[in-house]
């Protein structure tokens, strides 16, 4: 058996050159296990805005387009920066004269074609495998004006591709928009938001 002397203990070869290795990868595991700012990139074309809106007689079903979205975060703080944005003129329905009464009525996509999400911080911890569930804080834009909104999402990763889901409300009449109701139709006064969130994940490199 070789043998090497580290001061006047004398231990075997191969315990030396284990305990080497050990040293060496230690931190690259730990690099790969926790990175820090990981990019999220939006798949507009794979993720989806739809919207529940009650009527009398009947339930307003209709989609918003997303156009880009970009969120980096840190897993180890929590913390999040970046914009995810749809267009408002895409809104639709699938009844035009409903629709343009939203349009030039309600949200004014004309003057306020954008409507943007910019998260600022993650409660909870978001595994980089698989399935979490978490509460997503950040400043929500519609109509020109800016609201503080706090959202559940189920969060899902799978190698370097990632889904979102994630349902909340809109009070837009509260947020200074106008309710379409008439004598004849009452509008309720919130909207359903249903997000369904796609893309590529982006993990910074490890020496």
């Amino acid at each position: 058996m070789l043998m090497m002397r580290i001061g006047s203990i004398r231990l075997p070869t191969r315990v030396i050159v284990i305990a080497v290795a050990l040293a060496w990868f230690q931190p690259v595991t730990w690099a790969q296990s926790a990175p820090s700012h990981v990019s999220l990139e939006l798949d507009p074309g794979q993720s989806k805005i739809n919207w529940t809106l009650t009527a009398t007689f009947h339930t307003v079903h209709g989609t918003f387009a997303l156009t880009k979205g970009s969120v980096q975060f840190d897993p180890s703080s929590g913390k999040v920066d970046g914009e995810i944005t749809a267009d408002a003129r895409s809104g639709q329905s699938g009844d035009s004269g409903r629709d343009k009464n939203m349009h030039e009525k309600v949200i004014e996509s004309g003057k306020y074609p954008a409507i943007t999400f910019s998260p600022d911080r993650v409660d909870g911890k978001i595994a980089l495998q698989g399935e979490s569930k978490v509460q997503l804080h950040g400043i929500f834009e519609i109509h020109g004006t800016k609201h503080e909104l706090a959202v559940p999402a189920e969060v899902n990763f799978c190698g370097d591709r990632w889904t979102a889901k994630s349902e909340f409300e809109i009070p837009y009449v509260q947020w200074v928009m106008k309710n379409p109701s008439n004598f004849f139709l009452h509008v309720g006064d919130t909207v359903k938001i249903e997000l369904e969130l796609t893309g590529r994940a982006v993990f910074p490199r490890t020496n």
